[in-house]
């Protein structure tokens, strides 16, 4: 029997009532300033936390400092001088600040140039904590444009503690340029509301908090704000992260309950037909290829899913080239064998483009049942529809979507539109799920209902080209079941990649592309990622390619492939390179995903820092598909620490899984959870790497949570809280009676 939380003592709802100006000395510019940073009630502000702290007990003074090593210098600012800049030989020196700062242990110089604000930012009296090399100037030591944060400014005093320099461990805030505020200012805020506050209500179990060795809540809150010494800090953390990965499962957990209780779900008949092969192997023995064990195993999963009674809701992860597409088909057929239809979502009209014309060839041959032709049967019917589908054409595809005569459907949001209605949609595939919102997909499923809502829920297959870290994707993809394709089809080599770092190296790239297309082979040149405009990148695209015509690739036949090309553009480009009318095809990245081309073997990604991990592998991913061997060379100058980690990645291996965990370790959890569902929360302190132990663990008692107490009556602070971090829409969905 799980133990009861603490229901005693301050609940986080109750902080996030209470505005900030109920602080002492929190007016209208202090609280104006705490906006800047996000924080406008008591609530905001103790979840606002330390992003590193010093620790007092281990610092060195100046006088320890010595020459050619990078130190952390925590003092005082005691003197500020801004000279005037000489003129000389017609060239202006560069601008300088110069900062005395002094500690018990003496003094050091500190020289900014090209840096005029920083005389403002650190005026005499302010506690500030400066890194960076330490030099010698006039015998002298000193700092040249060192990382420079204000802790505290002159006219705050100092903390109860005396601060850092005191031996204790002296928290530091995230703060923003545009709010005058300091870390001890915030921390004074936040000592106050803990303070006020007093014991924290504690809304995990006790007998949980033990199994998983989790301090309370209101240790956490101490540890994280006002550490006594660092060995405080990380268990804190920890409970704190608890917290924020379990509201996300619970989240999860709860859609999905909600889901299974509210669906109407299709059986799918998965007997063979009396007298001959079902579609499912006539689809699978017309390949030119056998299946992979994995892919055989995913479409077991999947038809398992699709004959019991629940619509299916399962995310299909594999690395690039496994074959998920191939998967995908076989449960779109299975749902069109027992008389439905099958729509396959992607997010840009070039992919679903991509896809029709992929699913069109992998369905050639197959027929369907329809008692209205004379031999009862007739080929099965593959439409495209997307914004860029003419009008005529749009009329005939949405007659035939109505009528039951499309079997599947390839488009883009355009399917999501009041004017699209199937006769029974059976089946949705959802492609880079990631960039659809839980409303997408809900849309899709809606269209299974119709417009009077006597229909089913459609069965549910989404998929990602990225690979994503397995407990990463239990919270982003929580609510799925989940199929993982983990091998590559035979024949598949990996692809050798090299990160050329000069001109000179980058001859090699362009050698080797010669030799290829002398060989019979293909080329793809990559141009770079241009930000902010379609219209840029394909100027890009089309300069690079007449460059490289003429100079670099001279006497091969380079063609042109990018977004703002029209469509029967883009498909002559592609088609020319598929037959080997092109030899090389200098593009954007709207090859990324989907393009299948197996006599291309190299691929040239020029301003490869430009691009992601995720974006590179994907990119990669588009030569050495015909089971020979193939190059990708990384072209790069840069020399960034971000940079040199992904391009080195990319050297390294050919896992997308490998690369998905270092990119996510390079990225943090903000960009994976920028795509996100619907009524998700940030992560501030879990990590997703480091922390899979809780991962697992919130996931488990929120299992074990929702099972035992399906609307969370016996636990109340969680749902409270769980409605603090998710908008009203999902809460009427999640707590509806």
């Amino acid at each position: 029997m799980t133990s009861p939380a603490t229901s005693a003592g301050r609940r986080l709802g109750q902080l996030a009532e209470l505005p900030v100006t109920v602080l002492r000395g929190v007016g209208p510019g202090v609280a104006a300033d705490l906006a800047e940073l996000g924080i406008t009630t008591v609530f905001y502000l103790v979840t606002h936390y330390p992003r590193r702290y010093i620790d007092g007990t281990r610092m060195v003074t100046i006088d320890q400092l010595a020459e050619g090593e990078k130190a952390t210098v925590l003092a005082s600012v005691t003197r500020v001088s801004a000279p005037p800049s000489r003129q000389g030989r017609g060239r202006r020196a560069p601008a300088r600040v110069q900062v005395d700062l002094a500690d018990r242990g003496g003094r050091i110089g500190v020289v900014f140039f090209n840096q005029a604000w920083r005389a403002k930012q650190l005026p005499v009296g302010a506690l500030v904590l400066a890194f960076g090399p330490v030099s010698s100037y006039r015998d002298r030591l000193q700092m040249v444009n060192p990382t420079v944060e204000v802790l505290r400014g002159p006219d705050e005093g100092t903390t109860e503690d005396g601060g850092p320099a005191s031996g204790r461990i002296y928290p530091v805030y995230p703060l923003t340029d545009k709010a005058a505020l300091t870390s001890a200012r915030v921390g004074r805020l936040v000592h106050e509301a803990l303070d006020r506050a007093g014991e924290f209500a504690d809304p995990v179990p006790g007998e949980a908090r033990s199994r998983l060795g989790l301090v309370d809540r209101t240790t956490a809150f101490a540890g994280i704000h006002r550490p006594a010494s660092m060995a405080e800090v990380e268990p804190a953390r920890r409970r704190l992260a608890f917290d924020e990965l379990l509201r996300l499962q619970l989240a999860l957990v709860l859609r999905r309950q909600r889901l299974h209780e509210d669906a109407r779900g299709i059986r799918h008949a998965l007997e063979r037909a009396e007298g001959g092969a079902t579609l499912i192997e006539q689809f699978t023995g017309g390949l030119p290829f056998p299946l992979t064990g994995a892919q055989a195993r995913a479409i077991d999963d999947l038809a398992v899913d699709l004959g019991g009674p629940l619509p299916m809701h399962r995310l299909l992860q594999g690395d690039v080239g496994a074959g998920k597409t191939v998967v995908a088909v076989a449960a779109l057929l299975i749902g069109v064998e027992g008389g439905h239809q099958g729509a396959l979502m992607a997010p840009t009209e070039v992919l679903a483009e991509q896809h029709a014309t992929e699913v069109r060839r992998l369905v050639a041959g197959l027929v369907v049942s329809d008692p209205s032709t004379l031999e009862g049967r007739r080929p099965l019917q593959v439409a495209l529809l997307t914004s860029r589908t003419a009008a005529s054409e749009r009329a005939s595809v949405q007659a035939g979507l109505a009528d039951g005569s499309v079997d599947l459907i390839v488009g883009t949001h355009a399917l999501l539109t009041d004017r699209v209605a199937f006769d029974s949609l059976g089946v949705v595939v959802i492609d880079e799920q990631h960039r659809f919102g839980v409303e997408q997909r809900a849309a899709l499923r809606d269209k299974g209902r119709g417009d009077d809502g006597t229909g089913r829920d459609p069965d549910l297959l989404v998929m990602t080209a990225t690979p994503i870290p397995r407990t990463a994707a239990m919270v982003v993809f929580g609510d799925l079941d989940m199929t993982v394709i983990d091998e590559l089809p035979p024949g598949r080599q990996p692809v050798a990649t090299a990160w050329l770092r000069t001109p000179l190296e980058s001859g090699q790239a362009w050698a080797r592309v010669r030799e290829q297309v002398g060989s019979g082979h293909r080329a793809f040149v990559v141009c770079p990622l241009v930000e902010g405009s379609d219209k840029i990148e394909a100027a890009s695209a089309t300069a690079e390619a007449g460059r490289l015509a003429d100079d670099e690739l001279a006497g091969l036949r380079v063609g042109l492939l990018h977004g703002q090309m029209r469509p029967a553009d883009k498909e002559q480009a592609m088609d020319a390179f598929r037959s080997g009318e092109l030899d090389v095809l200098v593009a954007t990245t709207v090859i990324e995903v989907g393009v299948d081309v197996p006599e291309a073997s190299v691929m040239v990604i020029e301003d490869a820092d430009r691009f992601g991990i995720a974006q590179l592998h994907q990119l990669r991913g588009r030569v050495g598909r015909g089971g020979e061997p193939a190059w990708c060379f990384l072209l790069s100058e840069s020399d960034s620490p971000e940079s040199t980690a992904r391009l080195e990645a990319m050297e390294r291996s050919t896992d997308g899984f490998v690369l998905a965990d270092v990119d996510l370790e390079l990225r943090g959890e903000g960009t994976l959870l920028g795509a996100r569902q619907k009524g998700r929360s940030d992560l501030k302190l879990a990590k997703l790497l480091s922390d899979r132990d809780l991962v697992v663990d919130a996931r488990g008692l929120a299992v074990d949570l929702v099972d035992g107490d399906p609307r969370l009556d016996d636990h109340p602070l969680l749902g409270e809280e769980l409605r603090l971090f998710i908008d009203d829409d999902e809460a009427e969905f999640l707590f509806k009676s």
